[in-house]
């Protein structure tokens, strides 16, 4: 896989392959389970949402909130916009948070938000019982990046215990092991 050039060009590809995703799905699968324990499919879509509009406000950005409850698919769909259309012009804005320091709020997307779309989209697919495909190359480069700070990672809360997998696991069974989900999760029953 080519490497991306730009925060803007990451967020379209990952974005894009979430909402095909959110597009694919019907009424009732959003209150299937997910890997993500205590989590439903429209969860997983409101965690992206809200936390990432909560996380932009510290570069005075304010957005709009929006129902995804009402309609995930629609919310999902606004919520890519808005973030593509600040990566897009990013305006020399800067995001400030007591945790990351000061940051160019494109800089701070693409480091903290974008790959959490790119690993949600594997407990969407999941959930809608889909055997999602990460990418092994990429899979592979974000393991190397989060093995070395695992302890910070575990501390903070962000990721689960580590599930046990074979030696020759995928690299994708690999990460998604280590971020705590089990890569032999299935939805109880698929479509």
């Amino acid at each position: 896989m080519a490497k991306l050039t730009n925060a803007a060009t990451r967020h379209a590809r990952d974005a894009a392959r979430f909402t095909e995703l959110v597009e694919s799905a019907t009424a009732g699968d959003w209150a299937r389970p997910s890997p993500v324990a205590e989590w439903t499919a429209e969860d997983i879509v409101r965690h992206l949402v809200e936390w990432s509009r909560g996380f932009l406000a510290g570069a005075g950005i304010e957005l709009p909130a929006l129902d995804v409850s009402a309609d995930p698919a629609a919310a999902w769909r606004q919520h890519a916009a808005d973030i593509q259309a600040i990566l897009d012009d990013p305006a020399g804005r800067v995001l400030s948070n007591p945790h990351t320091g000061d940051k160019p709020v494109d800089e701070a997307i693409d480091q903290f938000y974008t790959d959490d779309i790119w690993m949600h989209s594997w407990d969407l697919a999941k959930a809608f019982g889909r055997e999602p495909d990460l990418d092994a190359e990429r899979c592979h480069a974000a393991l190397a990046a989060v093995t070395p700070i695992e302890q910070m990672l575990r501390d903070s809360g962000q990721f689960g215990p580590a599930v046990p997998v074979a030696e020759n696991a995928s690299a994708q069974d690999k990460l998604m092991a280590f971020i705590g989900r089990d890569p032999a999760w299935q939805a109880a029953s698929n479509r």
